[in-house]
């Protein structure tokens, strides 16, 4: 697909129906372009074109909306965690028709992808009752992950390295399969559907088990030239601070993740609390030293999300993950660190909190599929 084509499906999965004068002054490509772009995909079936005839002009062609047909294709999403899969079975406007959960009873790749491989099947069956082709599969899991060659180069929850996923799930599949990082795919959903449709810059911070950011920077999603961007999580804020998973100290991660958190509690506790819903607990009953350990790490993601503003300026900061559990907790320190942190205009950046599910997270995933199926020249029958 060029890219003009690319940038006409996008405009219409997040904004369709459009008349094709619409679609021009949106992507801002002439009358001609938008119908050269348009052409293909309506001959494929992934475009529809319809009357309208409120809006039909006296004279003229009729400006008639287009939209995507989202049933004329089908995609595979899947969302790994430490603990369990996530895999949603999405239509072409990444609409999901089904959804599956299944619990992990290992990390390793040896217990994780026979679950990946059933999974996959299950849905295949079910696309059969739809009549309808599935066409890719994503799979989103947290870490550096080299999405062009499909290979884990390193996921710190699962302790995965150097793993070359979407060949191996490939195989196992027959499926084509785009392997992302889970922060910077559930970034494209958002991109797509959600809180920054019609945004050209945000970012979307995700706190709970890590720290994980995902960017939006013109318009496009930031994969960083080596595969890795917006790793805010591993900031460094506090060099007398505690060790983190990578191998520096004072970390964001290493401070306000969650078993960061855990592991503060427990060292203010003498080791009384066994998960983050006793920790939880613990705070809303007014224990101060735990309700500190809470005010740092709201006081850690305030700082890096003004260090993100300064540098990128963006319009929005959105965010999200399990760690919004406890926001009652750490907002005030989240506002007050990145008004003080962010640099003039930088502070006007609009800051949000939205609560998005797993599913979302491997609706993501099958939007990374999208994303490589209509950038291929698979596309054609």
């Amino acid at each position: 697909m060029t890219p003009a084509a690319s940038l006409v499906f996008t405009t219409l999965l997040s904004h369709g129906p459009l008349t094709r004068t619409e679609v021009a002054r949106r992507t801002k490509l002439s009358p001609a372009a938008v119908t050269k772009a348009v052409r293909p995909l309506m001959e494929l079936g992934y475009l529809v074109e319809g009357v309208d005839e409120a809006a039909r002009p006296a004279v003229g062609r009729p400006a008639n909306p287009v939209w995507v047909d989202g049933g004329r294709a089908l995609f595979i999403g899947i969302k790994i965690t430490g603990d369990e899969i996530i895999a949603v079975l999405a239509d072409l406007c990444c609409r999901i028709r089904e959804s599956r959960h299944v619990r992990l009873t290992g990390r390793e790749p040896e217990a994780v992808l026979p679950v990946i491989t059933a999974l996959v099947q299950e849905l295949l069956t079910e696309a059969d009752g739809f009549g309808v082709r599935v066409r890719g599969l994503g799979i989103a899991i947290s870490g550096d992950v080299d999405r062009e060659d499909g290979v884990v180069r390193y996921s710190p929850f699962l302790e995965w390295r150097d793993v070359p996923l979407a060949e191996i799930v490939g195989t196992a599949t027959g499926l084509p399969v785009t392997v992302d990082n889970d922060v910077r795919a559930l970034t494209v959903a958002e991109h797509w559907f959600g809180a920054g449709v019609g945004r050209s810059n945000f970012a979307l911070v995700t706190v709970g088990a890590g720290i994980g950011c995902g960017l939006v920077v013109h318009g496009r999603v930031v994969s960083g030239a080596h595969g890795v961007a917006g790793e805010i999580g591993h900031l460094s804020l506090d060099p007398l601070g505690p060790l983190c998973h990578c191998g520096n100290r004072g970390c964001v991660e290493a401070i306000a993740a969650d078993p960061a958190i855990l592991h503060a509690v427990r060292a203010a506790t003498g080791g009384q609390v066994t998960d983050m819903a006793e920790a939880l607990k613990l705070a809303h009953s007014g224990d101060p030293g735990v309700r500190d350990i809470y005010a740092r790490a709201g006081e850690t993601i305030g700082k890096a999300i003004g260090f993100l503003a300064n540098i990128l300026g963006p319009e929005l900061v959105i965010i999200s993950g399990e760690g919004l559990a406890a926001y009652d907790l750490v907002s005030e320190g989240i506002r007050d660190a990145f008004a003080a942190s962010a640099f003039g205009t930088a502070a006007q950046c609009d800051v949000m909190t939205r609560p998005l599910p797993f599913e979302e997270w491997a609706r993501g995933a099958a939007a990374t599929a999208i994303q490589s199926f209509m950038g291929s020249d698979t596309y054609e029958e």
